[in-house]
């Protein structure tokens, strides 16, 4: 059985429903898509008991307006956009009950850029290719592949019994901020490039100029020349890869990324800087710091496994 959870007054930007992403289908030309800050998705659905990779709201710079339409119990992480119920604030990286004709809004974005409700029960949209993801370039998945528009309503599961209040601790709430540091692998096609070059990506800042979305982050700088022909055979991208065009202009592959590219890749973003990544707008300067591939791995698997842990104590609790 499904009921509706929301009924859309006004949609904010570009609203869509997002899960962990539509793994395995890159070899058709297929996207993965999913949430953004993988973090701040998998937090609001902590807090309100779902799977960790459930269908969250992303939204997007400016927030919806939401009509309670039956109780249930939801939770907002990521960016702060002052987000209030009947005009009252409300916290955000907790559990908060909610009642019909309840109203939730969004007021200001004051850190970050991208905010996730997590809905306990879970979202009920269908499951395309084995995820409830929007990809709105191919309209599939979410929301009938698209962002959300007034007058939509958003169904889900009814409220589980025995639903405890669930906050998390202040050190585990991640601060957002426009000057960032990000930590990169260097490689694969690093003889692609000079000494030279890829000394001025490890020391130069970069800015996230506006031609950015949830496909890639275009920056601007200094130009990152290469040593050969810039082209190269198609390969398959992942989250967070740095392809350098021939413009020198080097652009960090998002959520939304093509499948392959044709454009070398002097090195990628690691996995667990990745959610701050997510949270800049146009504007944020970003520097790069080389890592190993073996420090890289090691951290997701910390990352890992406390995200296990902390799930697990709060199936408990």
């Amino acid at each position: 059985m499904t009921i509706s959870i929301f009924k859309v007054k006004k949609p904010g930007l570009f609203t869509t429903i997002q899960d962990a992403g539509r793994q395995g289908y890159q070899s058709l030309g297929i996207p993965v898509s999913g949430a953004m800050d993988s973090y701040s998705h998998r937090m609001a659905n902590l807090l309100v008991g779902n799977r960790l990779d459930a269908a969250v709201l992303e939204i997007t710079l400016i927030g919806p307006v939401l009509e309670v339409e039956t109780e249930a119990i939801i939770s907002i992480c990521g960016a702060d956009m002052t987000p209030r119920l009947n005009g009252t604030p409300v916290p955000m990286w907790t559990s908060i009950p909610v009642k019909k004709e309840d109203v939730l809004s969004f007021e200001k974005l004051s850190s970050g850029a991208r905010a996730y409700v997590g809905v306990a029960g879970e979202l009920a949209v269908p499951i395309v290719l084995g995820s409830q993801s929007t990809e709105t370039k191919a309209s599939m998945g979410g929301y009938a592949g698209r962002p959300l528009t007034s007058g939509d309503r958003l169904y889900g599961h009814p409220l589980p019994k025995g639903m405890s209040r669930r906050t998390l601790k202040p050190e585990q709430i991640p601060q957002f901020t426009q000057d960032m540091t990000l930590r990169i692998v260097l490689g694969p096609h690093e003889d692609y490039f000079s000494t030279e070059s890829v000394n001025k990506l490890l020391t130069e800042t970069f800015t996230i100029t506006s031609k950015s979305d949830r496909m890639g982050y275009r920056l601007e700088g200094d130009r990152i020349p290469l040593k050969r022909e810039s082209s190269i055979h198609s390969e398959a991208t992942s989250f967070g890869s740095l392809q350098v065009p021939s413009s020198g202009k080097p652009i960090i592959l998002m959520a939304d990324r093509q499948t392959t590219g044709g454009y070398p890749i002097i090195g990628s973003v690691i996995a667990v800087d990745l959610p701050h990544l997510a949270q800049a707008l146009p504007g944020a300067n970003v520097q790069f710091q080389e890592i190993s591939l073996e420090r890289a791995q090691s951290m997701y698997r910390r990352r890992e496994e406390w995200l296990q842990l902390l799930e697990r104590l709060h199936k408990i609790n």
